[in-house]
């Protein structure tokens, strides 16, 4: 039997992209064929306001804050999954990490 896919995505302050890309990799994700560490990117701007309690790693509490970020997409074994969020947690310097998991369908599912 086939092993189920996911596509894990992850929001990354751009200090840190090629530490939690690196990590990601290390973990089992972004295998595709013959090739590891395999990822997809794209340049965006994070928005946020830090609220009582918060520790933030950039910005303050209660001030808008906006932060250039990149949006890493990778494919990932489910079973190596919990692996490499807490890879992801272990490396990103946000205090709560914006990260969606999504399943996927293989050409043999259709």
């Amino acid at each position: 039997m086939e092993e189920k896919i996911v596509k894990i995505v992850v929001f990354v302050p751009k200090t840190h992209t090629d530490i939690v890309r690196q990590a990601i990799g290390d973990a089992g994700a972004g295998k595709i064929g013959n090739y590891s560490h395999c990822s997809y990117s794209i340049d965006g701007i994070g928005r946020y306001k830090p609220l009582e309690g918060a520790k933030p790693h950039i910005g303050e509490v209660g001030k808008f804050e906006e932060v250039e970020e990149e949006r890493i997409e990778c494919v990932c074994e489910r079973s190596k999954a919990r692996e490499v969020i807490k890879a992801i947690r272990k490396v990103h310097p946000y205090e709560e990490v914006a990260l969606d998991i999504y399943p996927l369908l293989s050409e043999k599912d259709l």
